[in-house]
């Protein structure tokens, strides 16, 4: 995070007629901004502008014979399966291929566990009886899943190398209806936090009062850096066989930031039993996923390197929008000493705090001038973010001028806030 000086707030509140002249003007502009969601630009979905014509009219089996025309395949085509083995750090045959939604499959699991328990359970989770530990700020869709069938959350404070594994021990050591935990661990949302060795390997050795316990290891961001090469994480389905706990992990991710973000492969990987459970459930679900689209990326992709060097293409569309919103905080904010930012080296967000208790109002002030947020509290279990202090920043979608644009605006809706409450 960029470093804070002393708060500045009572040359804001005499600044407050001039802060509000300029809000005014802000307003007569009539922007039109949008910075709440995650989603890859248009220059971003044009990169892979070739699987629109793949796999071809006759290109339409796999290596194996397959006919991807028709029924079958649950687990996926054996080389889609193998493009993965490196963002997952499980063996092929420790894959499932879904179709473009990795929440669909982290929603399944949920679902399945409420429904039949894992491969480790007694019996089905009872919502009710069901806790879910989550790191905050975090992703809201997380929660979500958790809000929709009225499992419990808790919220633990995320710090810069990942969870507070003292806050983490503690409770899963005591309560035996804590069955999950979600985890963001490379270039978290919204924090860009990397998970240490040292975080991981805690969380996979750790002791659980649910025999059952799972991590909902969600790599969204695998191999989405920002500056040079992405960063890199101990392996956690190999650290929880090693401390014995074989089933703890269910590791996710997709190619929804990769290819097409409406039309991509979401990939679940874990240990054969977990593996063998989820497609067990699968198996009355669906026949199949769509094997043309795993074919068709396959045929794209071809392996890692060309995963690796498409994720660069990414990156150099990325950066510079990183880089202006930053700039802009610093040039603004900076001297003030009323935020903070984190200085994220991959994924898809930055997150700014502002003054305790002031996220709504700047949250207010911006969409009253024509940009729009992630709402203030999204970050937070049952939306609510107990200093109402966080605001998730997307600079993903917006071209660099609107970029600009939006982080001048939100910045000074920072100020004024300030300055109104001063």
């Amino acid at each position: 995070m960029a470093a804070t000086p002393t708060p500045r707030l009572s040359e804001l509140h005499a600044m407050r007629d001039q802060l509000q002249t300029r809000y005014a003007a802000l307003k007569a502009a009539g922007l039109t901004l949008n910075m709440a969601r995650g989603k890859p630009a248009s220059d971003q979905l044009d990169l892979p502008a070739e699987l629109m014509s793949l796999p071809g009219g006759a290109d339409f089996t796999a290596k194996d014979g397959t006919d991807c025309r028709n029924y079958g395949g649950l687990q996926g085509l054996a080389e889609a399966r193998q493009l993965f083995t490196g963002v997952l750090g499980v063996p092929a045959d420790q894959i499932i291929i879904g179709d473009n939604s990795s929440l669909a499959l982290m929603h399944d699991c949920v679902a399945f566990g409420l429904l039949k328990g894992t491969c480790d359970s007694q019996g089905p989770w009872v919502a009710s009886q069901t806790t879910f530990l989550c790191p905050v700020p975090g992703y809201d869709r997380h929660f979500a899943i958790c809000e929709e069938f009225g499992i419990k959350m808790i919220n633990v404070p995320l710090k810069e190398d990942g969870p507070d594994m003292d806050v983490v021990e503690k409770l899963v050591a005591s309560d035996p209806t804590i069955k999950g935990m979600w985890c963001v661990p490379k270039y978290s949302n919204p924090t860009g936090t990397v998970y240490s060795d040292q975080v991981i390997e805690r969380l996979a050795a750790m002791k659980t009062a649910a025999p059952d316990f799972r991590l909902f290891w969600d790599n969204a961001y695998a191999v989405h850096h920002l500056d040079g090469k992405a960063a890199e994480i101990a392996n956690i389905i190999e650290r929880c066989a090693q401390h014995g706990h074989p089933n703890r992990a269910y590791v996710f991710s997709s190619t929804s930031k990769i290819t097409l973000a409406g039309a991509g492969l979401a990939v679940f990987g874990s240990s054969p039993a977990n593996v063998k459970w989820l497609l067990a459930r699968m198996n009355q679900r669906t026949i199949g996923s769509d094997k043309i689209n795993q074919l068709r990326h396959v045929r794209f992709l071809k392996d890692e390197a060309g995963l690796a060097a498409l994720m660069d293409r990414h990156a150099a569309i990325l950066k510079p929008k990183f880089d202006k919103v930053i700039e802009i905080f610093q040039r603004e904010l900076g001297e003030w000493g009323i935020a903070h930012w984190t200085l994220p080296q991959g994924g898809y967000f930055i997150s700014l705090d502002v003054p305790a208790g002031l996220a709504k109002r700047v949250v207010q002030l911006a969409k009253e001038a024509g940009i729009v947020l992630t709402p203030a509290g999204a970050t937070f279990p049952y939306n609510k973010d107990p200093e109402d202090r966080n605001i998730r920043i997307a600079p993903s979608f917006p071209d660099l001028e609107e970029i600009s644009q939006a982080a001048e605006g939100v910045a000074l809706c920072v100020l004024l806030a300030a300055a109104e409450s001063a």
